[in-house]
């Protein structure tokens, strides 16, 4: 099933999302500053494409730079791709099939909105 549901992501946007989180890391990895929150990017990228089966866990012992920059990320583009993921998930939720894919939308925010300190790991449930 989680399979099937990827596949369905892939196709229904997921490989426009994860281009654009590796778009945007690329970026973020022209200045030397910023590698970071590249870095992060790719983590979101890999997420992004391959989401069902997989859950966001925070990083034991982070430190107190992983708040700082978690703070710094949300100013510049957590918000923002917060709003995107809540606005992206109330389309998919219109069709019956869509309701999984919104939720997996929603299940993103968390790490778009602070993704040092975290780790993505295999998960437990089907969504």
């Amino acid at each position: 099933m989680r399979t099937l549901l990827n596949i369905i992501w892939v196709v229904f946007g997921g490989f426009w999302l994860w281009l654009e989180y590796i778009f945007f890391g690329i970026i973020a990895c022209l200045l030397i500053v910023t590698i970071p929150a590249g870095i992060a990017s790719f983590r979101i990228a890999s997420y992004a494409l391959w989401p069902f089966g997989r859950e966001v866990v925070e990083t034991p012992h982070a430190g107190v730079m992983s708040g700082l920059s978690n703070v710094i990320w949300f100013l510049v583009a957590g918000l923002w791709l917060a709003i995107g993921h809540i606005t992206t998930a109330a389309a998919q939720a219109i069709t019956i099939v869509g309701i999984p894919l919104a939720v997996a939308n929603l299940k993103m925010i968390p790490v778009t909105c602070f993704p040092f300190g975290k780790q993505i790991v295999p998960g437990r449930g089907i969504i």
